[in-house]
């Protein structure tokens, strides 16, 4: 029995800069050195996002530092990484992101129970300044009532 993954690296500006309106997960195609940075949470989601094109899946901007130990094998930082869906999910996004204003993001990556890498996608839609100050308002609100009732 293998042990609970302790990786789940989140995309915490996605939620605030965008209404999530719906999630994949998706599988993603890595060298050896990515996969290690990654156990060691060494990725960052700054100006990530993701293109479909013919018919395929690309995450592009997402940065996997280079690993540590790796030799003149290390992978470049910020290349693009294929992401695996099955067709149906993809023709769906594809219908999806026609539409305007609609965009796919990165939200996280984590490590399977079967030990490999999975990025958690969402089609989102940007927020108004308007949003963005009504999100910051709740989360406020929040704190505020935990604060009064932990006492």
């Amino acid at each position: 029995m293998k042990a609970k993954s302790k990786i789940d690296i989140r995309n915490k500006k996605a939620s605030f800069n965008f209404i999530l309106l719906d999630k994949f997960t998706a599988g993603i195609v890595l060298t050896g050195t990515e996969i290690k940075s990654i156990r060691e949470s060494k990725v960052s989601f700054v100006d990530s996002f993701c293109i479909l094109v013919n018919g395929e899946l690309w995450l592009k901007g997402l940065h996997i530092a280079e690993y540590t130990f790796g030799s003149y094998n290390n992978h470049e930082p910020k290349r693009e990484r294929k992401l695996l869906l099955n067709s149906k999910e993809i023709r769906k996004i594809s219908i999806n992101i026609k539409e305007k204003g609609l965009t796919i993001v990165p939200v996280r990556m984590f490590i399977a129970e079967n030990g490999f890498a999975k990025v958690e996608i969402a089609i989102a839609k940007g927020k108004n300044t308007f949003d963005k100050r009504e999100t910051l308002k709740k989360k406020d609100a929040g704190r505020e009532m935990d604060r009064h009732f932990a006492r």
